[in-house]
């Protein structure tokens, strides 16, 4: 691992669908307008740390703070 690859934060794994599900959805996405496919994927990526979700459990929000693309 090189110094520059420590300095620029920890990276998280996403696959091809995650990738794509972030790309259409890149800021404040209604959990209830979700499928269930959708649903599936954005509880990964809370999960993963890339996106959270509102106090009020409704929207799905990208995690500024740890997101770089």
């Amino acid at each position: 691992m090189k110094i520059y690859e420590l300095l620029s934060g920890v990276r998280t794994a996403v696959t091809n669908e995650e990738q794509q599900f972030i790309q259409n959805h890149q800021s404040h996405v209604k959990l209830g307008s979700l499928n269930e496919r959708d649903s599936w994927i954005a509880q990964s990526l809370v999960r993963k740390g890339i996106f959270t979700i509102s106090k009020d459990s409704n929207t799905l929000m990208v995690n500024f703070d740890d997101i770089s693309t």
